[in-house]
């Protein structure tokens, strides 16, 4: 299997580790082919009618795009289960526990986490996130009836748990609100336009797709105040507070990629880049002085492209990944 198809591959053979009842928080690992999973995909996006809610069982290993009521009721022991959610770029997420039975004492767990963890690499990156990476978890556990219900930061979350008496479950809510200003997204498909802004917040910003890519950045503004540009420095953006990067990587986090090119000077017009990477990332760097805005496009690179250059394309990156 070409090795740029398994980060995705990843996404749906996902095998969960937990050690035992008095660990913090849970990571993810490697998964054996057999596991169950559920792609990620429009299939998952139905028309419901106002006003009915959508429900269905749970998997033990399952992903979800859209609202609704999901249960999940053992019929074995079952020890290393995650249910990743996602929402729409411009969405937050809320899960409300509806009815949780589950065995805390006998070491059953069921955890929010703000964000995706896979294979130990987070996103939001630890980098980009307010928190230490054991705050971002919410144990039903520790909080009980207190924290019923728990928001995202962020268009995706994620629940893992682990209930050992079969016939115990736990049924939650998902449902969707408006974001302003979405700071952290993952993309749902492999194609869009998004216009990321940043207004006088002092925060980074990353925006990941997890697929070889072409990206065209259209439009850009840093250090954008009253209507004026700030000149920033004619060499590189060292020591500059207001920028973008591109990254490229193999994993979920961020903060493990390889820089591709960073962006320090507002302009209009295109420049456009052809990353082969399994993931590609454009993070926005803001130093919360100004309004800072960048609007790009960007499709699914297939081989034909690695064979055509533009004017306007800068160097290629990781093609021999595809």
């Amino acid at each position: 299997m070409p090795s740029a198809f398994q980060f995705q591959c990843h996404f749906v053979l996902i095998f969960l580790a937990a050690s035992k009842g008095e660990t913090r928080y849970l990571e993810v690992r490697d998964a054996g082919e057999d596991e169950p999973f559920l792609l990620l995909s429009e299939d998952l996006k139905r028309e419901l009618s106002a006003g009915q809610i959508y429900r269905r069982s749970l998997r033990c290993i399952d992903m979800l795009s859209i609202e609704g009521q999901f249960t999940f009721t053992a019929e074995q022991p079952q020890l290393h289960c995650a249910t990743f959610f996602i929402g729409e770029p411009e969405e937050l997420l809320t899960i409300d526990y509806d009815f949780v039975n589950i065995d805390c004492q006998g070491g059953d767990f069921l955890k929010v986490f703000d964000g995706w963890i896979l294979k130990g690499e987070k996103f939001p990156s630890s980098l980009d996130y307010p928190l230490p990476t054991s705050q971002r978890y919410v144990d039903f556990c520790e909080t009980g009836n207190v924290q019923r219900s728990i928001r995202s930061s962020q268009n995706v979350a994620m629940i893992f748990f682990r209930i050992h008496q079969p016939g115990n479950g736990f049924t939650v809510t998902v449902k969707k609100n408006t974001n302003l200003f979405p700071c952290n997204v993952i993309s749902q498909t492999p194609s869009g336009r998004f216009t990321m802004v940043i207004p006088h917040q002092h925060r980074n910003c990353s925006f990941s797709i997890i697929y070889p890519v072409v990206i065209k950045i259209s439009d850009l503004i840093l250090g954008h105040l009253n209507g004026l540009f700030v000149k920033k420095p004619i060499a590189g953006c060292a020591g500059v507070g207001d920028f973008v990067e591109l990254l490229g990587g193999t994993g979920l986090d961020p903060s493990k990629m390889f820089p591709l090119a960073d962006l320090c000077h507002s302009f209009r017009g295109s420049a456009q880049m052809k990353i082969g990477c399994d993931n590609t990332v454009l993070r926005m760097v803001s130093s919360g002085k100004h309004i800072n805005r960048v609007t790009f496009e960007y499709h699914q690179l297939d081989l034909q492209e690695t064979e055509n250059k533009k004017e306007n394309t800068i160097e290629e990156f990781c093609f021999p990944s595809i």
